[in-house]
């Protein structure tokens, strides 16, 4: 059963790899890594709106990647054009 599981992870694994482009993998990278630091700095601040702002943009920051590796894959963007798509953060809340 255990060697079923590692099998059907690697082949999931292989077939969403296969699917997207070097330059598509790239910007969802970046954007996964600025989202998981924006997390970590949402970490640091006490419960209330300030976090939960900071979170959202977080999960803001990583769906934008996702949206633009997934244009890249369709055409509809080109890599740079993706680089230049700038996330707008939350209005600070106090």
């Amino acid at each position: 059963m255990q060697k079923l599981i590692v099998t059907l992870t690697a082949a999931s694994a292989l077939a969403l790899g296969a699917c997207q482009s070097k330059e598509a993998s790239q910007v969802e990278n970046v954007a996964e890594a600025q989202s998981d630091l924006i997390e970590a700095q949402a970490d640091t601040l006490p419960d209330g709106a300030a976090k939960d702002a900071a979170e959202a943009h977080a999960d803001q920051v990583e769906r934008v990647g996702e949206a633009k590796a997934d244009a890249i894959d369709s055409g509809k963007l080109t890599p740079g054009e993706a680089a230049a798509v700038a996330t707008t953060p939350p209005a600070a809340t106090q």
